[in-house]
């Protein structure tokens, strides 16, 4: 029981009496796999969040991104995503090494329809397959393999919602902190805030780190 309410929902009869069930049409967009229409989503996908969890259950999604079309279609029940440098904390690699399961979702730039893959999540460092994916003359070191056990289209009223796309409702940076005012939050007043943002936008603009 959570302790801000006792109007929780004990079980999946509960659930369906309060939203009801999916139409067969809506059924039938889940397949195990791609075809010639869908995978246009990730050939044209710059961007998508990825999702994993441990052993226990405990759930993580991460940002992947790069060029448009830098998920690898290996088949039409397999796809690459290369490994790009990060921050090396790697949840979500640790977390394949424990559990396998991943969910995706391919966004792309101003189109309101998503794709979403689920599947079984292989860490992977054959030099032959990430070659596939240089970029910047860089090959990745490691590549995330995906074995697709279903792929479907998600319809577009979050998006819509939301108004992502709406660029006069884009969110004024100015009024977010800081990446190093946030840790400045957390190591106390004598962080360099600025000095750090300093720092972190130069390297950026020489793109170190990217590839």
């Amino acid at each position: 029981m959570h302790r801000l309410t006792t109007e929780t929902l004990a079980s999946e009869a509960d659930l369906r009496a309060l939203i009801g069930h999916p139409s067969p049409i809506v059924c039938s967009k889940v397949q195990d796999r791609i075809n010639t229409e869908t995978r246009k989503f990730i050939e044209l996908s710059p961007f998508l969040c990825l999702a994993t969890s441990d052993a226990a259950g405990t759930c993580d999604v991460s940002p992947r991104g790069d060029p448009p079309g830098f998920v690898k279609i290996l088949d039409d029940r397999t796809l690459l995503i290369p490994e790009r440098p990060g921050n090396r904390i790697a949840d979500s690699l640790v977390n394949i090494l424990h559990n396998p399961h991943v969910g995706l979702l391919f966004i792309l730039p101003g189109v309101t329809d998503t794709f979403r893959v689920n599947g079984r999540a292989t860490l992977i460092r054959d030099a032959a397959l990430l070659a596939r994916c240089i970029v910047e003359n860089s090959i990745p070191k490691l590549g995330i393999l995906v074995d697709i056990d279903t792929a479907y289209t998600q319809c577009s009223k979050a998006f819509l919602r939301s108004h992502l796309w709406d660029a006069d409702r884009f969110v004024d940076p100015t009024l977010l902190p800081t990446v190093g005012e946030i840790h400045r939050s957390f190591l106390g007043e004598s962080f360099d805030a600025a000095a750090y943002d300093r720092e972190r936008a130069a390297r950026y603009a020489r793109r170190e780190g990217f590839y």
